[in-house]
């Protein structure tokens, strides 16, 4: 997949562009469903391509209530690659696109910058300054200049649509199953590996502490069950997210307990995924209570012979 930054200049291709649009924010199920139906309209001579924007559209329309991303843009551009297009256009979400009227839009922006052959988008589809434009829109208008427009219908989960909203809301209550079957993949959270206190080691519970994303949606705080991966292997491990009252943290973190894991890998990433919630974070009166707990808790990776003692 080639990524394209920006519109100017950023499509000289001679094939036209089957084209989809949209933040696509954890590619979860109902993007993946619009992403199908791009693949299959897609015919001889003509490349798959998404548009996404670099940033959230709430970043500049409404600063003060931007949701936690699912993926960050490096995670979407991953996903995406993983879908099969073959262009991404990825566009910051700037005053000039705020402003954009619908009608110029597709007109300026898909056909002649792009040349887009066909648009597939969701029902729900809307774009342009205020979002003014929609599907009867965007049919309208992309119809007289030979352009073709797909919808797909909303993918229903349990008789409700699935949408980014709906894994932010099983993400942030702490519910990963649900939120990896609303997703159709696992939620991932990656970071580099940096120094924390060293205060797990001293308690016989080493742990690999990753620096987040600022952006990035994480779990309520807590202990869970999850896998790492490093280096092309997979571990199982604890994760623990949130302060440490016990030591009167103030600094939300992500510390990883890692099975069978004796490396030293600062600056190194690791991934954690497929995460199962085990209790809530707490206040223990005593460190020896603390190190109880970590020692019951290290029983839903392994037996209770590998626990640190």
């Amino acid at each position: 997949m080639k990524v394209h930054h920006g519109f100017d200049r950023a499509w000289d291709g001679q094939r036209p562009l089957v084209l989809s649009i949209g933040f696509f924010d954890g590619l979860h199920r109902g993007h993946r469903e619009i992403l199908r139906a791009l693949m299959r309209l897609r015919r001889p001579g003509f490349r798959a391509a998404a548009f996404t924007f670099s940033n959230h559209p709430a970043t500049f329309l409404r600063p003060d209530r931007v949701p936690p991303l699912i993926a960050t843009l490096e995670e979407r551009i991953n996903l995406l690659a993983a879908s099969g297009i073959d262009e991404l256009f990825v566009v910051p979400f700037d005053e000039r696109i705020a402003r954009v009227e619908a009608r110029r839009f597709l007109s300026e922006f898909l056909v002649e910058r792009l040349r887009i052959g066909a648009l597939v988008v969701g029902e729900n589809f809307r774009f342009g300054a205020d979002r003014q434009g929609d599907v009867r829109l965007a049919r309208d208008v992309l119809a007289q200049l030979g352009v073709g427009v797909m919808t797909v219908a909303p993918l229903l989960d349990e008789g409700e649509r699935i949408s980014s909203t709906r894994v932010r809301s099983a993400i942030a209550a702490g519910d990963l199953p649900n939120a990896d079957r609303l997703l159709g993949h696992s939620y991932e959270v990656r970071g580099a590996v940096v120094l924390g206190d060293g205060r797990g080691h001293d308690l016989g519970f080493p742990t690999a502490n990753l620096r987040v994303a600022p952006e990035k949606l994480l779990p309520k705080d807590g202990v869970y069950r999850a896998v790492a991966r490093h280096d092309g292997r997979d571990y199982v491990g604890l994760v623990s997210i949130g302060t440490n009252p016990t030591f009167d943290g103030r600094e939300r973190r992500v510390e990883a307990w890692l099975l069978d894991f004796k490396r030293t890998v600062y600056g190194e990433d690791m991934v954690l995924r497929d995460f199962s919630f085990i209790r809530e974070q707490r206040t223990f009166d005593s460190v020896d209570e603390l190190v109880a707990q970590m020692r019951d808790d290290a029983t839903h990776v392994h037996f209770p012979s590998f626990i640190p003692t």
